[in-house]
């Protein structure tokens, strides 16, 4: 059976939730092969082998950690002459994508991004893909080269698959321009204990509506009782309620979760962009005219500052 590439999103070796879903979307047109850049390869190897990986590329390198972006693509293209495989899958974040359209490039290759989910066909894997702010479902093929796939995240449920996923090294040659952009200071970024956004099984979203940032709190504490992440709208980001790293939405982040409680949102073509593909949909607006109503699968007319309250002190019973 034919071997495809996964490129593994991880965080020292802590493998995240998007490498699950590729290497089970993998499984359905070949062996998936990880390929691991960074430390702790041997850690990650353990979850990689249990969700179907035949087999682990590692490389660790200063140059992934001290540069930008192109050191990971030498190497991806290491692996990819190495196994010459039917398809490379790419987690679809701004990096990734980034990766993912360099190596097409050098590869002379066909690029699909962020699709939702993938099969076999007859002449090579076929993708779909929600475009037009999600108004439609496409499904296109790569008829160039070997696909490069990037996928959104919460695209298909983690399937186990348990294999040997055994380790093995990577030899990369790093180019003259993998040195060019130097990374020259990082910030960590102060943990909220919520889950990542794009990743979030429930996002609990804020707008216009929750008139402050004062006001947001509403917002955490629905998102907290619920184990969600917290999204706002680009008017609430704009008006500096929320941090722009939290915004959904066509200018900011593409969110799929499983719920999404939009609270305060009017449904602009923007934000629906960034949240449309999302299986269940909650609005909570005291407009009864707003956009946003055409789009959801619940939809609840009231004040959100009586309304989320409620909701959130119903789920906390409910769990107690």
């Amino acid at each position: 059976m034919a071997e495809v590439l996964v490129l593994v999103d991880h965080v020292d070796g802590a493998v995240r939730k998007p490498t699950l879903e590729l290497l089970t979307l993998a499984r359905r047109i070949g062996d998936p092969v990880a390929v691991h850049l960074g430390p702790n390869a041997a850690e990650a190897a353990k979850t990689l082998g249990e969700y179907g990986a035949t087999r682990v590329l590692a490389r660790d390198a200063a140059e992934f950690a001290d540069y930008l972006v192109v050191p990971k693509v030498d190497a991806l293209q290491a692996a990819y002459d190495a196994v010459s495989p039917a398809a490379v899958l790419v987690p679809s974040s701004t990096e990734g994508k980034e990766i993912a359209a360099r190596l097409a490039v050098r590869i002379g290759s066909g690029i699909i991004t962020d699709a939702v989910d993938l099969e076999a066909g007859d002449e090579g894997p076929v993708t779909t893909q929600s475009v037009f702010a999600a108004a439609y479902t496409t499904k296109s093929r790569v008829t160039k080269g070997t696909p490069v796939v990037t996928v959104k995240p919460n695209a298909v449920a983690p399937e186990a698959a348990a294999t040997a996923g055994a380790v093995e090294e990577l030899a990369v040659s790093f180019g003259e321009s993998a040195s060019g952009t130097k990374v020259v200071s990082r910030t960590p970024r102060e943990s909220t204990g919520r889950p990542e956004l794009t990743e979030a099984a429930i996002v609990v979203s804020g707008g216009r509506g929750v008139n402050g940032a004062e006001n947001f709190p509403v917002i955490e504490a629905l998102a907290d009782a619920l184990g969600a992440a917290v999204g706002a709208s680009r008017a609430a980001v704009d008006a500096g309620w929320y941090p722009h790293s939290h915004q959904v939405g066509q200018t900011g982040k593409t969110v799929s979760p499983q719920l999404y409680i939009a609270a305060g949102i009017s449904g602009a073509i923007q934000h629906r962009a960034g949240m449309q593909t999302s299986k269940t949909i909650v609005a909570v607006n005291k407009d009864s005219e707003a956009p946003i109503f055409d789009l959801v699968d619940y939809g609840v007319v009231g004040d959100l500052f009586a309304v989320v309250p409620q909701l959130t002190e119903e789920v906390k019973t409910r769990k107690g």
